[in-house]
């Protein structure tokens, strides 16, 4: 199915579900910023057309809903700070520039936490995620919802990577971010922290072998002219977080407060369908390229798993223990381990 096509559907059957009510008394004249890292072609953006054509159901056009594109209104994490200080309404923003708030968010930078994209749903939009939602407010944040980043995989101009004995040696460049580095140095690789700007170049010229993303960033990135090799390592999920100031928040009725929920997920279910979509369409993009894709074996996976569980003992203690035991949980209950 097209992508046009699965958005349309999406937003037909999740705005019927959403039930346009008209705007009431409990319902203001209100201006809504909400602040994007990515561009408005990202999967985001038709999330976001998504909650605007729900919300304009909901208050009967009562809200005028204005999204800013490409840090226009500053990167994801100067966006939040004005979220808390109540300059500014809400953000969608991945949860890892924001860890260094909110450390709990950590959680979701560990190795290899869920198998696929039905398991990222059922945590996050579960008690899980509930449990992480309920946090947000001591930090003067509210989470609407949680859309979704996608998962991240390898590529490289060595070899395929189908066990966990195919990392050893490789000049992997990572994300700043201790648990990243952490997971690559564990897996055997050499892991190179760098600013996103500096990989393609480093790829082409061989200062280093591997790197990290997910299909659309690869894909966009042209990173297959300088890389021949892609591996279904699904090694992180990361979910972008619709963030509200509490500050504000707390001036809505709770008819407005619920408008609010009820569309972010109304523009959820759209996002998703919409970031799964293009995610295929670019591996088909970047094979059709020349780039040679592999999946991995359950056993594969399973002793790469274990390979990395050092991780998540390392970095429990900053995460907070008891929320990595909760996530653990939660997989374990919903695997029927």
């Amino acid at each position: 199915m097209k992508l046009k096509s699965i958005f349309a559907a999406g937003l037909a059957a999740s705005l019927v579900a959403s039930i346009a009510l008209p705007a009431s008394a409990q319902v203001s004249q209100r201006t809504i910023r909400v602040s994007n890292g990515v561009a408005e072609t990202h999967p985001v953006g038709n999330g976001i057309a998504a909650m605007r054509e729900c919300i304009d159901e909901r208050t009967g056009g009562a809200w005028t809903f204005n999204a800013f594109w490409s840090s226009a209104l500053g990167d994801d994490l100067q966006a939040t700070q004005a979220l808390r200080s109540g300059t500014q309404e809400m953000v969608v923003t991945s949860s890892s520039p924001i860890v260094s708030i909110v450390p709990a968010l950590g959680v979701f930078d560990l190795p290899f936490l869920f198998a696929n994209e039905a398991e990222a749903d059922a945590i996050l939009d579960g008690e899980f995620g509930d449990y992480i939602s309920d946090m947000m407010p001591e930090y003067g944040l509210v989470n609407l919802a949680f859309w979704e980043n996608g998962f991240r995989n390898l590529t490289n101009s060595v070899r395929p990577v189908e066990s966990l004995e195919d990392f050893r040696g490789m000049r992997v460049r990572v994300m700043q971010n201790n648990i990243f580095i952490d997971t690559f140095q564990t897996l055997g690789t050499n892991a190179m922290p760098m600013a996103f700007g500096e990989v393609f170049t480093a790829l082409e010229t061989r200062a280093i072998d591997a790197q990290e993303n997910p299909y659309v960033t690869i894909d966009t990135s042209k990173f297959y002219e300088v890389q021949e090799y892609v591996s279904a390592t699904r090694h992180a999920y990361t979910p972008f977080m619709i963030l509200f100031s509490r500050a504000i928040w707390e001036t809505y009725s709770e008819e407005e407060q619920q408008i609010l929920r009820d569309c972010a997920v109304v523009g959820r279910d759209v996002q998703r369908a919409a970031s799964r979509a293009l995610s295929n369409e670019s591996l088909a993009r970047i094979t059709a390229e020349g780039m040679q894709a592999n999946e991995l074996s359950a056993e594969a996976m399973a002793e790469i798993r274990e390979a990395v569980q050092g991780v998540y003992e390392r970095h429990a203690e900053t995460i907070g223990a008891d929320v990595v035991e909760r996530m653990q949980a939660a997989l374990a209950e919903l695997r029927g381990e």
